[in-house]
């Protein structure tokens, strides 16, 4: 051990008293640094700088009218794009715009076709279609530049369709909100409606009752319609029979006015003649009484009498057929014609005891003189009551029976000329009732058809009104129409703006990095160091050139190990400080910052050191190729999950895969369990090198001397 601190005193002393080596190591020193810098520099905030991204736009939209109002959505797009300064919008034609992408003038160009407003106009419509912007990129400018283009692109999507689905929303929020004033307005309308459909289900067995006993009583109605059209000859018969009888009636009644007319004068003659011929018997009886007459004296006043009592019975008869004729016109229906008929007879009657008892006095005036006076006592009271019976009868007949008789007969001609016109009219219609039967038939007809289809729709509607009912009362159970109407009156400009951002991202970041360069910065800083390493073995030599001292090959090994570790801490110093201080990268820990670079030094240090001391030439390529491994695999730039599955195997084997994770700790926050386990495999690589290094230094050695000797030999290698 003390010859490879000799070894290593040596050098510090021979870097320090020579001018030229001073420069060499440092720039050796501060080499690696500027490769850190400068590419951190460099990818600083490229994403930040997007606005320097030329991508032309071409708006050819011609708009277009939706429901008589012009839209132009690529006019307003254009409008938009030209406050948006996330990239370098140019707003040019087709062709400029074209020959501009294919010369690399642009990294993109977004074309918004003629018909963009009217495709978009269609979502009014029973088939709408998709709107299309063109995009074309020209990806042989840049790998990068076109997954910014795309992103481009898609915002400029996404700020369509959510401009769109803005409008639209808002559209149909302010109908929603209409919709919901008017529900409200509706409500118990709509309640009601409820109520009618629950009712509606109830009543549904009684309206199939209803429908098959209308259909039995359209049944009978059509048998009856039948009946009564096959009466309608027999109506016409009966019809002109009842005319004909009537007329007939009528004649006979004109016959009996005119008789009545005849014999009229006549009763009242002979009415006269019995008033005078009863005033006669009276006044007779009266002489007699009042006159001390011999009673065989009487004899031919007797028989004066008797003949005028005979001319009174024939006036009597006369009277009576007269109204046995008028009662003959009046069918015996006339009370008062039939009491006269009684009084007549009762007269007759009155009369013929009257003539009999004259009849009597002349046959007993001989032989009866005695009973005399009883007789004509007798005879005058009888008398008395026949001149005021027919004086009565011929009041009642000159101011009752007559008149009433004759009116009867008026009426009756009347009620004649009234049911003949009836008849007349009844015959008139009977064409048009036959027609009306004839149309209710085929109305009828027409209604039992339709009948018959109701009920054979009524399994259909029984069953679509019950899951109404039902649906109504599952929604009614889910929400009530009160909750409905909240929901649908809701603000439609906050809906809408609501629908044109739905969600909003709530960022929270756990490490917070400020910027690209400062997450890349671990990456750099570890490539940094390892670069510092391959330019340490690049140009300084792992032997010991000393003749006049002999080291063994483990001494020399260690020995020169030291100052290759010592340059390297230096690099590393340089690179950390100057990140913090020279770029401003904000590390959240800097000290750690400092001290995990200095072990990520050592470690990678060893590692090439021990490469190129055991292998020589050879392990300063394996150095190489190990560094390419490692900036492709270690999961610097890209997840690995996202990188090729042999790269994904490789890394955990990787030493960059455990110092970048390490240095990221210090930049963005300490995890302490990651940063133990990240030191633990540093570590690990580390004394795999040391092992290796003593282990193969002696035996490898003698092998590759050989291979240097050679190598020396064709002038290119040292």
């Amino acid at each position: 051990m003390k010859n490879s601190i000799q070894i290593f005193i040596h050098d510090i002393k021979n870097i320090i008293t020579n001018w030229v080596a001073i420069i060499i190591i440092g720039g050796l020193i501060l080499l690696p640094s500027l490769y850190a810098w400068l590419n951190i520099n460099a990818s600083w905030d490229p994403y930040g700088q997007t606005e320097q991204i030329p991508i032309g736009v071409v708006n050819e939209d011609e708009g277009a009218t939706v429901r008589d109002e012009k839209i132009n959505v690529g006019r307003d797009l254009v409008a938009e794009l030209k406050k948006n300064k996330t990239l370098g919008w140019q707003f040019v034609n087709r062709s400029k715009a074209m020959d501009r992408l294919e010369y690399g003038e642009y990294y993109a160009v977004i074309v918004i076709p003629k018909n963009f407003s009217e495709k978009l106009g269609t979502v009014m419509s029973n088939k709408p279609e998709k709107a299309q912007v063109e995009y074309y990129v020209n990806e042989k400018i840049n790998a990068i530049a076109p997954k910014i283009t795309d992103k481009g692109a898609s915002v400029i999507v996404d700020q369509i369709t959510r401009k769109f689905v803005s409008t639209v929303n808002g559209i149909i929020f302010d109908i929603f909100n209409k919709i919901g004033i008017e529900i409200g307005e509706k409500r118990p309308d709509i309640e009601r409606f409820e109520n009618y459909i629950f009712t509606l289900q109830d009543r549904l067995p009684e309206i199939n009752n209803i429908l098959n006993e209308t259909s039995e009583d359209a049944n009978h109605a059509d048998n009856m319609l039948k009946r009564a059209k096959g009466l309608i000859p027999e109506v016409k018969n009966a019809t002109a029979n009842g005319i004909e009888i009537i007329d007939q009636t009528t004649s006979f009644l004109n016959e009996a006015e005119s008789r009545l007319n005849k014999i009229s004068p006549k009763v009242d003659e002979d009415l006269n003649k019995i008033q005078t011929m009863t005033k006669r018997v009276n006044d007779f009886i009266n002489s007699i009484n009042s006159a001390d007459v011999d009673i065989t004296e009487g004899n031919p006043v007797g028989s004066n009498v008797t003949g005028q009592i005979n001319d009174a019975l024939q006036s009597i008869t006369v009277i009576e057929n007269a109204l046995h004729q008028l009662q003959e016109t009046q069918e015996g229906n006339d009370e008062t014609i039939n009491r006269a008929l009684s009084e007549v007879q009762a007269i007759r009657q009155s009369l013929e005891k009257l003539s009999d008892q004259v009849n009597s006095v002349n046959s007993y005036l001989e032989a009866k003189q005695a009973e005399v006076d009883q007789l004509f006592s007798s005879i005058k009271d009888r008398s008395a009551k026949v001149n005021e019976r027919v004086n009565a009868f011929v009041k009642e007949y000159k101011e009752t029976i007559e008149p009433t008789v004759r009116n009867e007969v008026a009426k009756a001609k009347d009620t004649l000329t009234s049911a003949r016109g009836i008849l007349a009219d009844v015959q008139s219609a009977i064409p048009e009732v036959q027609g009306i039967l004839n149309r209710t038939s085929d109305n009828l007809s027409s209604g039992k058809k339709m009948l018959k289809n109701v009920m054979g729709e009524f399994p259909y509607v029984n069953e679509k009104v019950n899951q109404l009912a039902n649906r109504i009362r599952d929604i009614q159970g889910e929400m009530s129409l009160g909750e409905l109407i909240n929901i649908l009156r809701h603000d439609p400009i906050a809906e809408k703006g609501f629908f044109e951002e739905p969600v909003v991202l709530n960022e929270n970041k756990v490490f917070p990095i400020p910027n690209y360069g400062t997450g890349m910065t671990p990456f750099y800083t570890v490539l940094a160091i390892w670069v510092g390493g391959l330019l340490l073995i690049s140009l300084l030599s792992t032997d010991v050139h000393r003749s006049e001292l002999s080291y063994t090959e483990k001494q020399v090994y260690v020995g020169r190990m030291l100052t290759f570790l010592t340059i390297g801490l230096f690099q590393t110093l340089i690179v950390t400080l100057g990140d913090m201080f020279i770029l401003n990268v904000r590390i959240a820990e800097p000290f750690w910052f400092v001290l995990f670079g200095l072990l990520c030094s050592l470690i990678f240090v060893m590692i090439v050191y021990t490469l190129v001391s055991v292998f020589g030439d050879v392990g300063k390529a394996l150095a190489i190729v190990l560094l390419v491994l490692q900036i492709a695999g270690a999961g610097g730039t890209y997840p690995v999950v996202l990188l090729p599955k042999f790269f994904q195997v490789i890394n955990p084997f990787l030493p960059f895969t455990y110092a970048i994770s390490l240095m990221r700790e210090a930049v963005g926050g300490i995890i302490w369990e990651k940063v133990l386990h990240d030191v633990l495999l540093l570590v690990v690589f580390g004394l795999l090198a040391l092992i290796l290094g003593g282990l193969l230094k002696g035996p490898i050695d003698k092998y590759t001397s050989k291979v240097k000797e050679k190598g020396k030999e064709s002038g290119l290698f040292h």
